[in-house]
């Protein structure tokens, strides 16, 4: 795909074409996008439990990754280096690894602890028989891993406008984790998520609860940032002196990150929504729930996400439908609603070349 399949003036510019959503080749051509940084955990479930095996992240992009809190946290390679078991079958807290198939025990830095029956190999054991380590970064009390370095975020910056939340101190509720399968393209359920252009039309009952006149699109490397302003009288947050939405009635902040964790901040805490692909028409979306205040969890734009996820995978479903329509190729982006589709398209276009 080339730079100047989507024109860099909005104005101008059409958007992705249809294949991109129905086709299986193209679909397979845009896996390597998932390879950078991707969420792997809440640090209130290494509270629960030291050791998390990270199956979403091995959904997404097939590695299989460990979190383990030891003497620090550290994410690192969920596959015995003997055989290649996966090592980390569920959450637990234990002082060591130990692979189920033959028993060899790795500590908890991912350093070779013990194996039976290899005395007479040579030259053992090496560094080979370690673990390898992923890059891993902690914003927040969230935790990222990668395949291997990633393009930076711009994590300060985002957390000038979010850190007054404290979403280190959030914890984490089961009962709000979802795993929903989606008859859709991910790049379908990601467009959708990047607009609010269709909120009146698809949710009568989130259009109750913010101000869609004032809402706002911001586009970053790496990420957009939507703003949801609250009705009057309704839940908004208590933003401290000097942020830069002093002033503002803010319901929600909606952060995506490229290319599929979406982070949606209320003032009850965060639901996290993370795309799994799955094949070029279909796709999972796997709900987590962190929370600060469970009082405020049923007031607002926050409390009908169960309304707003079942509307949104409706209408996407029926865009799938109609992206296999053999009239259909392209539309074009309204220049004052749909920037951050326009900034998502712009970034798919820097990963493949056509």
């Amino acid at each position: 795909m080339s730079e100047t399949l989507i024109d860099e003036d909005i104005r101008k510019a059409r958007t992705l074409p249809s294949r991109f959503y129905t086709e299986p080749e193209q679909f397979n051509r845009l896996k390597s996008v998932f390879s950078g940084w991707q969420f792997a955990a809440h640090r209130s479930e290494l509270e629960a439990h030291t050791i998390q095996p990270l199956e979403h992240i091995e959904a997404i992009n097939g590695e299989s990754m460990v979190l383990v809190q030891g003497d620090e946290t550290r994410c690192m390679s969920n596959v015995c280096t003997h055989r290649g078991m996966r090592l980390a079958l569920e959450a637990c807290t234990k002082k060591s690894l130990q692979c189920r198939y033959h028993g060899r025990t790795f500590n908890l830095d991912g350093s070779f602890r013990h194996m039976a029956e290899f005395e007479q190999a040579v030259d053992f054991p090496s560094e080979d028989d370690n673990l390898p380590q992923f890059p891993l970064k902690q914003w927040m009390g969230l935790f990222f891993t990668a395949q291997s370095e990633s393009m930076d975020l711009p994590w300060d910056m985002l957390e000038q406008r979010l850190g007054f939340l404290k979403p280190e101190s959030f914890t984490h509720d089961a009962s709000r984790d979802r795993d929903h399968s989606v008859d859709a393209n991910w790049l379908l359920y990601v467009d959708n998520f990047l607009e609010g252009f269709h909120i009146p039309y698809v949710h009568p009952e989130l259009n109750q609860a913010l101000d869609y006149s004032g809402y706002i699109t911001e586009t970053f490397d790496g990420g957009v940032m939507q703003i949801g302003k609250a009705m009057k009288g309704d839940v908004k947050f208590d933003l401290p002196a000097g942020h830069p939405d002093e002033g503002q009635d803010i319901a929600a902040y909606y952060l995506w990150l490229f290319p599929n964790m979406m982070f949606n901040f209320y003032p009850w805490g965060l639901s996290l929504n993370i795309i799994i692909p799955v094949s070029h028409n279909t796709c999972r979306v796997l709900y987590r729930g962190y929370v600060s205040d469970a009082e405020l969890a049923s007031q607002g734009a926050g409390s009908v996400l169960d309304t707003v996820e079942d509307q949104d995978q409706w209408v996407i479903e029926e865009v799938q439908k109609g992206m296999a329509s053999s009239v259909y190729d392209r539309g074009r982006y309204s220049p004052t609603k749909e920037q951050g589709v326009h900034h998502f398209h712009r970034m798919l276009s820097q990963f493949i070349d056509e």
